[in-house]
């Protein structure tokens, strides 16, 4: 086991508690996806686990050897990881190729230079080797310091919301470079986000945080399907929430329906089609049935009543 948190305890302050006896398990060479609405204690927990926050009591255990945390370690920090959070703390006076090769040793500087390199082909940034982080947008900072971390090849790398300063070709872009490089360098990663389903083929394990608490710690495809609550559900974006009355009035078999899961078919339920909109690879439909409305996809865009199915 690479990582093991056992009965935590945590909190900002006595009248504000966040982690109250919280158990976790991260296996090596897995990636994993510290997921939660804002608030819940994401980025907190990465700060715990890295070394910069003082925990309460529990135990944090890293590759066997209990972490000691601030009041342990004179630098902050864990030396076999290594953490990129929001503040992306590069030297202002260093290249880009500097930045990123500030850990590699230079005993061989032709093999640094293309290690460089290669780190800077991970991140999409290989023509911006000489150009001064003042230069580059956030964005940008934020992958020379991830290349930066994987550098030295860390057992465990830990990402603050790595693609929140990314647009949309770049996310596409870095997401599978470096989610390759991790698996083929057998580096275990712990990603936070608020957007799952961009990163979900490549996850092994999905933790879901609400207010300090474990919600659910499953496979992807499990979270995807059995979402524990309403809360998890929402978390892979759109989904149509029904009451305890209107399962047994749909005669449904859960609470939940993402708008794919509800499909046009022959028979089924009478549907008034509200509004059909073109959303790119498919068409966004609000519809009505028995008075209340729902959200679905569909391939064609919708002008007629229509009759629906819940798979």
């Amino acid at each position: 086991m690479l990582l093991e948190i056992n009965n935590l305890f945590f909190s900002h302050s006595k009248e504000k508690p966040l982690f109250q006896n919280l158990n976790l398990r991260f296996e090596a060479g897995r990636i994993i996806a510290l997921a939660g609405e804002s608030g819940c204690g994401k980025s907190t927990l990465l700060g715990l686990i890295y070394g910069l926050l003082d925990w309460e009591s529990g135990e944090i255990i890293f590759d066997g050897n209990k972490l000691l945390g601030p009041k342990g370690n004179l630098v902050p920090g864990e030396a076999e990881m290594k953490f990129v959070a929001q503040n992306f703390d590069l030297m202002p006076y260093a290249t880009v190729a500097e930045n990123v090769g500030k850990f590699i040793s230079n005993i061989n500087l032709a093999k640094k230079r293309e290690t460089v390199m290669e780190l800077l082909e991970v991140v999409g940034l290989q023509e911006f080797a000489d150009v001064l982080p003042k230069y580059l947008s956030g964005g940008q900072q934020q992958r020379v310091a991830i290349a930066r971390a994987l550098s030295v090849l860390p057992k465990l790398l830990i990402l603050d919301e790595p693609f929140s300063n990314l647009d949309f070709p770049r996310k596409i872009e870095l997401r599978e470079r470096l989610f390759r490089y991790v698996k083929q360098h057998q580096i275990s990663l712990i990603i936070s986000t608020h957007e799952l389903q961009d990163i979900m083929p490549w996850l092994d394990q999905v933790v879901i945080l609400q207010n300090g608490r474990l919600i659910q710690n499953d496979s992807p495809e499990e979270t995807y399907r059995n979402p524990y609550n309403v809360y998890v559900a929402k978390l892979f974006g759109e989904v149509n929430i029904f009451s305890e009355t209107e399962v047994i009035d749909f005669e449904l078999s859960k609470p939940t329906y993402y708008p794919k899961e509800i499909k046009i078919s022959e028979t089924g339920l009478e549907a008034e089609i509200l509004e059909s909109r073109f959303a790119g690879n498919y068409y966004w439909n609000k519809i009505k049935v028995r008075n209340k409305e729902l959200i679905i996809y569909t391939e064609e865009k919708l002008n007629n009543p229509v009759n629906v199915s819940f798979i």
